[in-house]
């Protein structure tokens, strides 16, 4: 198998978008399987997938923080176009998945772990089944932090993995670094359930203007139209207890780096403000200290979401996905 260059790649363009979301997007979304599994502490986890005949490769797609599935229909279409099938799960307290608070729109878990360990029942229970003969991970933000968790925990799972823009380390200003998490636990204990954190607050569509989180208009403002027209999708801000476990969990991945053995390509946002960009290094040092691979990538003048960026971004950050994954597919036959 020939590697693709980059500029041949067939995904969605910007110029085309409304029509293409739709037209082939829409279409492919119906046919979507969905389904749903007891996570940890009975809680319903929902998810999705995108089948073809004949094919016997598969990426598993792990979203963040606030997201749903429901969010990703162009992605999941794009990389369907690549010949790969494509599995995704709401995690629990969001999306389309069972909440864990009386206000629905509170961000809140109450073990970090419990994301992973739900992760890793849908892989052994609906994935690992189906037989595919390359197994393949695509995870953004806080779905990095449970992807790294998950590749250190189940070594051999996964073939190659992809991180976007990872959550191994929050965007924390400097003063507030030693005392953040300390001051949330505090926070939570003077709380009688699950609240806010400070500075917190329900779900609100933010201005595209000046958005931390894309450049593109038109991908923006379709993701927030969505969430109007599911209500269910809308998270706010994070609890207290979310906080802390997020900024331990993150401290995890880095630590636990040494134990992934997969492939790792990690892709950065440069204009990031959402993660802390200074922990990426750390964790492909420890992944490359404990000789296990992990390039990194920076995608320069790109924010946080870099798969619903501006084309000029998004278009060589699946390419770079594609590409690593398709390396594995030939280096393991």
């Amino acid at each position: 198998m020939t590697i693709q260059p980059p500029h041949i790649f067939n995904f969605t363009q910007e110029s085309h978008y409304l029509e293409i979301m739709a037209g082939s997007v829409t279409e492919l979304w119906q046919q979507r399987e969905e389904g749903e599994f007891s996570g940890v502490d009975q809680v319903t986890i929902r998810w999705t997938a995108i089948t073809q005949q004949q094919a016997d490769k598969m990426i598993l797609l792990v979203n963040g923080r606030v997201e749903s599935y429901w969010k990703y229909q162009e992605l999941i279409h794009d990389l369907a176009q690549q010949g790969y099938d494509v599995y995704a799960i709401d995690h629990r307290g969001q999306g389309v998945s069972g909440r864990l608070a009386d206000d629905s729109e509170l961000g809140h878990v109450e073990e970090f772990d419990d994301y992973v360990t739900d992760l890793e029942t849908f892989f052994r229970t609906v994935i690992t089944p189906k037989g595919y003969r390359q197994h393949f991970m695509l995870a953004h933000s806080m779905g990095g932090t449970i992807g790294s968790l998950f590749l250190a925990r189940n070594p051999g799972a996964i073939d190659s993995a992809v991180l976007s823009a990872p959550m191994h380390g929050i965007n924390i200003k400097n003063w507030m670094r030693p005392i953040a998490s300390p001051l949330a636990r505090v926070v939570e204990q003077l709380q009688r359930q699950p609240d806010y954190a400070p500075g917190q607050v329900p779900y609100y569509p933010k201005p595209f203007v000046d958005n931390p989180l894309c450049q593109s208009e038109v991908r923006y403002h379709w993701f927030r139209d969505l969430y109007e027209k599911m209500p269910e999708l809308k998270i706010g801000g994070p609890s207290a207890r979310w906080v802390w476990q997020g900024i331990a969990a993150a401290k995890q991945s880095i630590a636990l780096a040494t134990q992934i053995t997969s492939p790792v390509l990690l892709l950065q946002a440069s204009d990031d403000t959402i993660i802390d960009n200074q922990a990426h290094y750390r964790f492909c040092q420890a992944m490359q200290d404990a000789d296990k691979p992990c390039e990194l990538k920076v995608i320069h003048g790109a924010r946080h979401e870099l798969l619903f960026e501006s084309d000029k971004y998004r278009q060589p950050v699946l390419a770079a996905a594609i590409n690593h994954f398709r390396k594995a597919e030939i280096e393991n036959g």
